[in-house]
């Protein structure tokens, strides 16, 4: 078991509070079969990183922008049944509300729409896609979530279960937990890795001397 202190949790959403993975996957494939382009190249690099970013990777000679602008609203809600992933309500209903945030790459109404459809509140503080010039792997979502919550980032502590959301946390100068839901550990070079957020505990919310609210997370790594 790992111990760390933080004052603030910033959460990725796919793959971490929402098990939208498989969904996310099958919208890549279903997008690039319909523009006669193999899904792969996709898959490979769409794990915490904007639609923008994904094309400019995988398909460099398509217009990312324009492409993105053409996509459709995904309707979730209706035809979409996307749960919450383990240990998310229980982890989120330990934590002070103004202790958490999330930080995806999506935008901001896919996000709200996953967090009601899977059951879980929707946080004060959320960074979506919009919110930022340049995505995961740079630092602008955790930085700006940080901000918003008035922590500093080296007191937070990031949960995140894609390589370019690590990268993001670490140019953040962020501690990282990642969750091996999408990739495997060998991928991951966080802090500590555990199985989902049912192996995340709240040991102690405490203050420090300054009045800050201290959290003590405890991890059972997998």
């Amino acid at each position: 078991m790992k111990r760390f202190e933080c004052q603030a949790i910033l959460f990725d959403l796919d793959g971490v509070l929402v098990d939208s993975t498989a969904y996310i996957e099958d919208q890549w494939r279903r997008w690039a079969r319909a523009r006669g382009l193999e899904p792969e190249p996709f898959l490979q690099v769409c794990h915490g990183r904007r639609a923008v970013e994904t094309i400019r990777l995988a398909a460099p000679d398509l217009d990312a922008e324009a492409e993105v602008a053409g996509f459709k609203p995904e309707d979730v809600g209706t035809s979409v049944s996307l749960g919450p992933m383990e240990g998310a309500a229980r982890l989120l209903g330990t934590l002070p509300t103004e202790r958490w945030a999330v930080a995806t790459s999506g935008p901001r109404l896919m996000a709200t729409a996953r967090l009601r459809q899977a059951g879980l509140p929707v946080p004060s503080v959320l960074v979506c896609a919009e919110d930022v010039l340049h995505g995961k792997p740079s630092p602008d979502v955790y930085l700006i979530a940080a901000a918003a919550l008035a922590v500093s980032p080296r007191d937070c502590i990031v949960i995140e279960d894609a390589p370019a959301g690590i990268e993001a946390a670490r140019a953040a100068g962020i501690g990282v937990i990642a969750l091996t839901t999408t990739h495997g550990r060998s991928e991951l070079d966080a802090d500590a890795c555990a199985t989902s957020l049912a192996d995340i505990h709240v040991g102690r919310i405490d203050h420090t001397a300054r009045g800050a609210r201290f959290l003590e997370l405890l991890v059972v790594e997998s």
